[in-house]
């Protein structure tokens, strides 16, 4: 089974999707670690980004503490605006979903990149909440960026129109993974 997690940034995404990909024992697919590996290697090598993304230098640099830098934070929505990267990186993710059991985040993973997957969630939570989390994860700052970002990266932000919203507000990560896991069980 595939399940996709789309929604805008401080949502909720990558926290929620990890632990439910181990819950579930799924591969897991952050797709936002994707863009921000292709960014970091463009930053560093001054290479255009869409040669960065089409060959494949990026890859290992999925796991690199540098991801989550202010410079990357600053560039990544310019980048992963880009067609050709976009493309670039669908193919990649495409392949990974390919081969089944996954949980993939995005900002269109659902709508875009895998329309046909089993189950298709959109995580959302307030603007005032997602600054909240934003600038507890990361900083003060960090909160006003994750809403300047989802307006930056608006055109790539889709909603399924299949999706199931789970409103993560005043709920633990817990509550949101079992709400989710229940949808697991409703497809199966």
């Amino acid at each position: 089974m595939i399940i996709t997690i789309d929604g805008p940034a401080g949502a909720g995404k990558s926290t929620v999707s990890k632990a439910l990909a181990t819950r579930l024992g799924y591969r897991y697919l952050d797709t936002g670690a994707m863009y921000r590996a292709v960014t970091l290697v463009a930053l560093e090598t001054g290479a255009d980004p869409i040669f960065v993304a089409q060959h494949e230098e990026w890859t290992s640099r999925l796991n690199d503490s540098e991801l989550r830098s202010d410079a990357v934070d600053a560039a990544v929505s310019s980048v992963s605006r880009l067609p050709e990267v976009r493309e670039a990186l669908r193919g990649e993710q495409r392949t990974f979903l390919a081969q089944g059991d996954a949980v993939a985040e995005g900002r269109d993973i659902g709508s875009v990149v895998w329309p046909q997957a089993e189950l298709k969630v959109w995580l959302d939570a307030s603007p005032d909440e997602r600054q909240r989390r934003r600038a507890a994860e990361r900083g003060a700052e960090a909160g006003a960026v994750a809403l300047e970002r989802d307006r930056q990266d608006a055109a790539q932000m889709l909603v399924p129109e299949d999706s199931v919203l789970v409103e993560t507000d005043g709920l633990t990560i817990t509550e949101v993974i079992e709400r989710i896991v229940a949808l697991v069980e409703e497809q199966a």
